[in-house]
């Protein structure tokens, strides 16, 4: 698996009054900011439909999102956030095969191993920071982001980035915790921004990731 932080998430429809349930609960408004994210994977959506989600957001670079924890439950994700352009670079041409690795940038290898723009929107995102009920002061906070998309999709998602497999049941624990207390209904599964475009403006891309999500290959939710 890819070095990295490890994501842990959990996506949710916001309401009207999410953003005042926050303040309520306590929670801190960081920033807020727009963003352009642009996905790439090849024809075959070879990254995808293994699992893995390659970004470049728009004043952060680039990202890979490999599988974390597997055995989740519910509407929960884990995934290993992977930034680093040289792993970046080593873990796709593990994925895809392609040859004798590169010692470049991911925009260099972009094309030899065939990979091409898939998904590009705008995001506008308010993100929060909040502290989980019984959370020791050393411990990090929670992250609740409220996002809108220029394609008219609006997500939150609540999240908490740890280091090691063995953290995963007391995040999981907090950003259940936390999602009650926003009103979240316990089993709701929200679908990621990507697999919604992809469902209105690529739907054959979106059919091929839904079968294989049907049959436990890919999940296409950690997309944020």
């Amino acid at each position: 698996m890819a070095e990295g932080l490890i994501e842990v998430e959990r996506k949710f429809a916001p309401g009207p009054d999410t953003e005042e349930k926050l303040q309520e609960l306590g929670a801190t408004l960081e920033y807020q900011v727009t963003f352009r994210d642009t996905y790439y994977d090849t024809s075959e959506l070879s990254l995808m439909l293994a699992d893995h989600w390659l970004r470049q957001r728009e004043g952060s670079g680039w990202e890979l999102k490999c599988p974390g924890v597997t055995g989740l439950s519910g509407p929960h994700n884990a995934y290993v956030e992977v930034t680093s352009e040289s792993a970046i670079v080593a873990q796709l041409f593990q994925l895809l095969g392609s040859g004798e690795q590169e010692t470049a940038g991911v925009a260099a290898v972009l094309g030899p191993l065939k990979l091409q723009e898939v998904a590009s929107f705008i995001t506008t995102r308010s993100s929060w920071k909040l502290a989980a009920s019984g959370t020791r002061e050393q411990e990090p906070l929670l992250t609740v982001d409220l996002d809108s998309t220029d394609f008219g999709y609006a997500v939150g998602e609540v999240e908490a980035m740890v280091r090691e497999k063995a953290e995963v049941p007391a995040a999981l624990e907090k950003i259940s915790s936390v999602s009650s207390m926003l009103g979240v209904p316990a089993q709701e599964k929200v679908p990621a921004k990507l697999m919604v475009f992809l469902q209105r403006f690529r739907p054959r891309d979106y059919e091929r990731l839904l079968d294989a999500d049907s049959s436990g290959e890919a999940t296409g939710n950690s997309a944020s």
